[in-house]
């Protein structure tokens, strides 16, 4: 492999521990949120410890080494996905609330009734809802490129529907179910040849392979930090220099206004009019320290090592009898596992392995109309990260097969 994997698993101290006596953890639910490592943890109560105070208001040492940290990571995670400056990231609580921060603000004073804003049928929840809520509210009209049976996505289709003229092509850049990874560069390509702005959901990617904001050419990207060894509650949202600048504000109050008088206020400057009130900076501090520990690993290592990860848990699994894998073949996909047993539903599957300390996530995984699409309630989901191993791969195959002796 690209880099000693017993290392990497040390850096995490969750790892190690047992879900019960003499059940060791094998966490494979990294998709909905990833283990954080002792750097990630140390800068977090570091800054706590000693530098702890609000920022950008005060002229005191503590607060000026707080805005220091804060900003320091800000720069570090535009460098983490080449964005051209810093200013044009903007601090979130998540993914979720970055696309609602481009749908409250870039479309509501874009779009009108009878606009087209075209997504997928993979897409997250997140990515769907705030457009529904457009679309009552606005009566903008919504399109879906299809996903075909191997998981991928029907790109002739999406040809055809940018016929229509949108003005807004929004996807995910990685399934959280299926793993695909589609073609962003060719999707953002053809949008903005159709005048198309585009709005990319990175939750998947930027935390798993490298991610280029500016070789992509997006015009918006929204990831979060939980995913990528960083801490929840915050994330982040990228945009071209002028989208943002034109853009009005998305909540009011402290620090993201130049001035105020009781009749009017003018807003401040990017990336600070989109940050109302006191940060989550102690998470912003982990947030830089989660880039820069990836970094120090190698995206490309971790990309490979994941890739070789799900390539075993593809073969391993597809051996086991009446089970069904979802989403296209390993070398299109990145380290999801989502898969149906015959005749067992997926929370008994998780709950069972759990039993032998197996964490895996079972539901929708919040693409229900993605499973709608497939005709099935709900699968298990099986997913990898930079920690995973193929032992763990072993363990997960090992508990399926007592699932299903336990209901044979």
């Amino acid at each position: 492999m690209a880099f000693e994997i017993r290392k990497i698993r040390e850096d995490f101290p969750t790892l190690a521990r047992q879900v019960r006596p003499g059940v060791p953890l094998v966490y494979l639910d990294s998709t909905a949120t990833s283990h954080k490592p002792e750097a990630v943890l140390a800068a977090m109560d570091g800054y706590y410890r000693h530098s702890n105070a609000n920022i950008h208001r005060g002229v005191h040492t503590l607060a000026e080494e707080a805005t220091a940290l804060y900003e320091q990571a800000r720069e570090g995670i535009a460098r983490f996905i080449n964005a051209p400056a810093a200013r044009q990231v903007i601090y979130t609580r998540n993914t979720t609330e970055s696309i609602n921060l481009v749908a409250y603000t870039w479309a509501r004073a874009n779009l009108k009734s009878g606009d087209v804003v075209i997504a997928t049928e993979m897409e997250h929840h997140s990515n769907l809802v705030p457009w529904h809520m457009l679309a009552a509210e606005r009566g903008v009209r919504l399109e879906f490129i299809p996903v075909t049976g191997d998981g991928l996505l029907d790109l002739e289709a999406y040809q055809k529907l940018l016929q229509l003229g949108p003005k807004l092509v929004t996807f995910t850049h990685m399934s959280n179910v299926l793993g695909t990874i589609n073609p962003a560069r060719e999707i953002i390509r053809l949008a903005h040849e159709a005048g198309a702005v585009t709005l990319v959901d990175g939750a998947q990617s930027v935390p798993h392979f490298p991610v280029d904001v500016q070789d992509l050419d997006v015009d918006f990207m929204a990831f979060s930090a939980h995913k990528m060894v960083g801490p929840t509650g915050i994330g982040v949202l990228y945009g071209k220099q002028a989208l943002l600048e034109a853009m009005p504000p998305f909540l009011g109050g402290g620090d993201m206004i130049k001035t105020v008088h009781l009749h009017s206020f003018t807003p401040n400057t990017i990336p600070y009019k989109f940050e109302a009130g006191t940060p989550a900076i102690a998470e912003a501090v982990g947030f830089g320290a989660a880039c820069e520990y990836l970094s120090g690993v190698g995206m490309d290592a971790i990309a490979a090592y994941e890739h070789a990860i799900t390539e075993y848990a593809l073969e391993r699994l597809e051996e086991i009898p009446g089970l069904r894998l979802f989403g296209p073949s390993a070398d299109k996909k990145g380290g999801v596992a989502a898969f149906t047993l015959d005749g067992i539903h997926p929370h008994d599957v998780a709950q069972i392995l759990d039993q032998d300390g197996v964490a895996v996530r079972a539901g929708h995984h919040c693409a229900q109309p993605l499973h709608e699409k497939f005709s099935i309630p709900a699968t298990s989901r099986a997913s990898f990260y930079l920690y995973s191993t193929t032992e763990e791969v072993d363990r997960l195959v090992e508990g399926i097969y007592k699932v299903k002796k336990y209901f044979a």
